[in-house]
């Protein structure tokens, strides 16, 4: 959700900082992997995944949409920091503990990454908590980080197929295409999917009123998130007939749970909304007929079409205006009702009514007549 401006600018700076010097070091990492050629190849093919699941957290996101920046944040903090995190502590625990290789995906690995990837949610809590308004909001910005770790590492492992490096086989164009069938094919899932857990327990403590569920919520979500992660590694480990096992009775159960949690999360969402606009229409924040085109999602487009057909393009970049600050409002209000609003939420709460007050005048909803812009 688009906020009014905050004087603190410690989290842009720390996350672009650390997005900076991560890709650097990702950069490093991929020209030493192989040849460039190669990297090129893996790349691309690491980027064939990314779409699809990207349009499918956009499309859980489009109720109530996430700041573009922050959701690209998280994207670049999963492909560089997240996963150069993850590569030196691993690296750096494999020469000075000499951990197995075994040991290392299984136990290091989820722990390490899990941590790394959490920490961006952690950041997001506590600099930019008013951005997160349930666990739906958390589940998004948590793909949005699973995703770019998930393209970064996929780079690694189709290099290292197609080299025959790092245990990966005897390489060339069969191991790489196995590879890409497992990781890109099969499970392009699994890093948003392990993360999610601790943006769900990120978005229970930003709505929770107990101090003591707002710090039990993240952990607990990131022990799910790093069980999850090291019951896949370590399926990997004991042949395909094991990995076959988890992927069927854990992780596919698991996916089609956290889709339907989210699908939940969103359909509550619309209710919460509901009826936070209607205490605020009774309190005079904006009309209440205006409720059904803003929190319906069927209701919001034949709104916006409505007014791009009779008002042309900027009446319904006024509409967009509109609908996006009343949604903005709703949330605030739902939390200030819950007793769990955000410490400026005086200062929010006006910025978004302004908005509201500075679009009311240049829209209308079907039926009525469009002011002329």
């Amino acid at each position: 959700m688009s906020v009014a401006p905050r004087s603190s600018i410690a989290f842009p700076v720390v996350v672009t900082v650390a997005v900076c010097l991560g890709a650097a070091a990702t950069l490093l990492v991929l020209a030493l992997s192989g040849a460039p050629g190669t990297t090129l190849l893996a790349t691309a093919l690491a980027a064939l995944p990314v779409g699809p699941v990207l349009a499918a957290y956009l499309w859980l996101d489009r109720y109530e949409p996430e700041p573009r920046v922050l959701l690209a944040s998280g994207l670049a903090w999963g492909a560089f920091v997240a996963t150069m995190a993850a590569v030196f502590v691993q690296g750096l625990g494999g020469l000075l503990v000499g951990m197995t290789d075994t040991f290392s995906l299984a136990v290091v690995a989820p722990v390490v990454e899990e941590a790394s990837k959490g920490l961006f949610l952690v950041l997001l809590l506590w600099w930019r908590r008013a951005e997160i308004d349930g666990i739906l909001d958390g589940i998004v910005y948590a793909g949005m980080v699973g995703i770019g770790f998930a393209f970064t590492e996929n780079i690694l492992y189709l290099a290292s197929a197609y080299n025959g490096t790092e245990g990966m086989g005897p390489g060339g164009v069969g191991a790489v295409t196995g590879t890409f069938v497992l990781r890109c094919v099969f499970s392009p899932f699994a890093h948003p999917l392990f993360t999610a857990f601790i943006g769900i327990g990120v978005g229970l403590a930003v709505g929770s009123r107990s101090g003591a569920v707002r710090v039990l919520a993240p952990v607990g979500g990131y022990l799910l998130a790093v069980l999850t992660h090291g019951l896949w590694n370590g399926s990997t480990v004991f042949g395909f007939g094991s990995f076959v096992l988890v992927y069927l009775v854990i992780m596919a159960p698991a996916f089609i749970g956290m889709v339907a949690l989210a699908w939940w999360a969103r359909e509550t969402e619309a209710h919460l909304l509901r009826v936070a606009l209607t205490d605020a229409a009774r309190r005079g924040l904006l009309p209440a007929t205006d409720i059904g085109w803003v929190v319906n999602l069927r209701g919001r487009r034949a709104a916006r079409r409505y007014a791009r057909q009779h008002g042309g393009p900027e009446a319904e970049r006024a509409m967009r205006q509109y609908q996006q600050a009343a949604i903005e409002l709703g949330f605030l209000h739902h939390r200030l009702l819950r007793g769990t609003a955000p410490a400026d939420w005086q200062p929010r709460g006006q910025h978004f009514l302004g908005r509201i007050q500075a679009a009311r005048p240049r829209i209308a909803f079907p039926g009525q007549v469009v002011p002329q812009q």
